[in-house]
């Protein structure tokens, strides 16, 4: 298990309400789509991250979380593997609180790193699943 219920639960609920989600884009065939609406429903705060840098659900887009003028809380990471650390090492630089990889996104050096860099880290979930859960 890569994070466990107390940092899927602080991560929901205690770090902040902005999440970039990388992979996000105007496909709403996408499963990032759906979640960026789950998680607009609880109250968070979409920042699109993509190469189009699309405008999604009402948020300006960018292309890379270095491009974002604000900082964000959390980034919640919708690319394959191979890519994902890179995107863990970004969130770090960027100063979030937090990393999610969502279901199937799954690099343990990358939870390493930014683990011990101080940042709350989630696995191979999903924030979609887990935010109803909390009650």
């Amino acid at each position: 298990m890569y994070g466990d219920e107390a940092a899927v639960r602080k991560i929901l609920t205690e770090l902040g309400d902005t999440w970039a989600v990388v992979g996000l884009s105007s496909n709403r065939q996408r499963p990032a789509y759906g979640v960026a609406e789950v998680l607009r429903r609880f109250g968070k705060r979409v920042v699109p991250v993509h190469p189009k840098a699309e405008t999604v659900h009402g948020e300006q887009g960018y292309a890379s979380l270095a491009d974002i003028p604000f900082d964000v809380d959390v980034v919640d990471v919708f690319v394959n593997s191979e890519l994902a650390g890179p995107v863990a090492d970004e969130a770090v630089a960027k100063g979030a609180a937090a990393v999610w990889f969502q279901l199937g996104v799954i690099d343990e050096a990358a939870f390493e790193r930014t683990r011990a860099a101080g940042l709350e880290m989630v696995m191979d979930r999903c924030p979609a699943i887990e935010i109803p859960r909390l009650g």
